[in-house]
């Protein structure tokens, strides 16, 4: 056998003269009938032995060594016996088998594969250890643990494949796929890229429970029959086919190393898609299923097997999501934002406390006079990691958790306070009212009416001077206990504004016995007038559209706020079929409340922000 890349030099230039006598026990004072006796169980030991010299050259062998190499009578003696057994084939153990013939190590074993001259192979456990007779020598033993690997090798393809699709399991696919992302493994050649076809039966779980779980493991089996043909079509004038595992459950994965790019696994997961769309047929019973199929493929440096099997999870879900029976490829756009999505989930409740949040405050000018009568208070994130967020990138985090209840109490009692400031500023000018948007979960999670009650208390601010927000379809669907909260609310004096009007499934009849005071139209209506100014005219439709809502407010009472305003032909508009109030980018963005304290009574037509 061959050793490592510098091979075994010669053994009388690494340690010195060859030691040709094996008969040492007779210096030793034993006498020559001790000697005879040693030689003779010596040569008729079962385990296979040798004495090597201090060069590392056989002296002498004995008949199971001869007999296990396959070796003629005498044939050993004076062959280099690091060749004999192959310990030269990794430096590691020809390093320890060199400083143990220097007398610098106590011992050394290993195991080797060793080619037997009639073809088959024998793994043997190699042991040297020094001799106690004053001479440096060594003895070299080796034991058959054919039988024993041979059953330890059984034994470990049953503990890494599944027993019902006969496929590797997660223990071997998570070995095989660190291995292909070992940096060793991609340096030494191919494309240094890896690719992942990660896949969960659609409606397994039906068959399982309607079939029985014997109906069950024989689907499972075909499936992975048919996965195994696909690897094996893919691997077809290729250096190797995917591995096919079973990872647990229906879930299955075919891991494609030294992959060509996105192209070769798309058309992967697209044979095996149509490949499980094929009826089975499982003694009588005609099953049909389809799979969900996440891809990922990518450069193998800098990957982990954990961000590898993230990544395809999430791909997974995406497919799963978008419709089931088909496949998705790994997009880092839409992964970042998940990603940034449950990072702003995982933190918004601390920020409340850590005093994130901020409001802004928008304008609301009355159409008749052009003067400013109040403001809409709009929260602000200024998230330390991702900058200044609007409301859209975290309001719905927040009723889902239920932080919208902390949240939306902070920002009722951060605007009633700032509304009772400018009015104490502004003396001589009417009191501004600040409105103030209050999700459905906040009227159903926590007292409402009482924290309206107690934060007017607390900052002073008239009931009159505080507008509460809602949606039309959380309004329009109000029933009990919210319902029983605006009328308190109102009772109170506190005005109740529909928002989004026009979007929803307005009941006009329920409308009518809503304590409902404000209306407020979705941008939308705005939006579709057409701009004068640009050589068109407004849609009559639209035009007659909102001057009947407005009407019919008029008629139950109500006031009308148009959001969206941005030119001054939309505001005239409004202003003609009678709006009352507008609000919108013509008379200002959203500020912070300085910048609003700052603010003149506005005539009609001149902004009092920077749009």
């Amino acid at each position: 056998m061959s050793g490592t890349s510098e091979g075994p030099a010669p053994a009388a230039d690494l340690i010195g003269p060859a030691v040709t006598d094996s008969n040492h026990q007779a210096s030793r004072g034993t006498g020559p009938d001790a000697s005879d006796s040693y030689r003779s169980a010596f040569a008729a030991a079962p385990l296979a032995m040798a004495v090597v010299d201090r060069a590392g050259v056989v002296v002498s062998a004995n008949a199971a060594l001869t007999d296990l190499l396959g070796a003629g009578p005498g044939e050993l003696g004076g062959r280099v016996a690091a060749d004999l057994v192959d310990l030269a084939s990794d430096a590691r153990t020809w390093h320890a088998y060199r400083e143990l013939l220097r007398g610098r190590e106590a011992r050394l074993r290993c195991s080797r594969r060793l080619k037997h001259p009639d073809g088959h192979s024998v793994w043997v456990q190699v042991t040297v250890e020094p001799l106690r007779d004053g001479t440096g020598g060594v003895l070299l033993s080796a034991a058959d643990i054919s039988a024993r690997r041979e059953l330890q090798g059984r034994l470990r393809h049953l503990q890494m494949h599944d027993p019902v699709t006969r496929l590797p399991n997660r223990t071997l696919f998570f070995e095989r796929l660190s291995a292909a992302l070992d940096m060793e493994s991609y340096e030494r050649g191919g494309t240094g890229r890896i690719g992942l076809c990660y896949l969960d039966l659609d409606g397994f779980k039906a068959v399982n429970d309607t079939l029985g779980h014997r109906v069950g493991d024989r689907l499972l089996a075909a499936v992975a029959e048919r996965l195994g043909r696909c690897a094996d079509e893919a691997g077809w004038g290729r250096g190797s086919a995917p591995l096919v595992a079973r990872l647990g459950g229906d879930e299955f994965a075919l891991l494609v190393e030294d992959s060509t790019g996105t192209e070769q696994l798309a058309d992967l997961a697209e044979s095996v898609l149509t490949a499980l769309q094929e009826p089975f047929d499982l003694a009588g019973q005609r099953l049909s299923l389809s799979a969900s199929i996440g891809v990922v493929e990518r450069q193998a440096a800098g990957t982990t097997a954990t961000g590898l099997m993230q990544a395809a999870d999430t791909t997974l879900y995406w497919a799963k999501a978008d419709g089931k029976s088909r496949w998705t490829l790994f997009d880092p756009e839409r992964n970042a934002h998940r990603m940034t999505r449950q990072a702003l989930a995982s933190t918004l409740r601390p920020a409340i406390d850590r005093g994130e949040f901020v409001l802004e405050y928008q304008p609301l000018v009355g159409m008749a006079d052009g003067r400013l009568s109040g403001v809409e208070a709009l929260v602000r994130w200024n998230h330390p990691q991702f900058g200044m967020l609007t409301p859209n990138r975290f309001i719905g985090l927040a009723e889902e958790d239920g932080a919208i209840v902390p949240l939306g109490r902070w920002v009722l009692a951060t605007a009633c306070r700032q509304a009772r400031r400018w009015e104490l500023e502004r003396p001589d000018e009417p009191p501004l009212f600040v409105s103030v948007n209050v999700a459905v979960r906040q009227v159903w999670d926590s007292d409402l009416v009482a924290d309206v009650a107690e934060i007017l208390g607390e900052t002073g601010l008239a009931p009159q001077l505080l507008q509460l927000e809602l949606t039309e379809s959380a309004v329009m669907g109000s029933a009990g206990r919210p319902l029983q909260a605006l009328q308190a609310l109102s009772d109170m004096g506190v005005r109740i504004a529909i928002d989004d009007f026009g979007t929803g499934y307005s009941n006009l009849a329920y409308l009518s016995r809503l304590p409902v005071s404000v209306l407020k139209l979705d941008g939308s209506f705005v939006r579709g007038f057409q701009y004068e100014d640009a050589g068109t005219h407004a849609s009559p439709a639209d035009e007659v559209i909102v001057e009947a809502m407005i009407q019919l407010a008029h008629r139950l009472g109500l006031t009308v706020t148009a959001e969206c305003v941005e030119t001054s032909s939309q505001a005239g508009r409004l202003r003609r079929i009678g709006c009352d109030t507008g609000q919108g980018w013509l008379y200002s963005r959203p500020v912070p409340p300085d910048r609003i304290s700052e603010l003149p009574a506005c005539p009609y037509g001149q902004t009092v922000g920077n749009p």
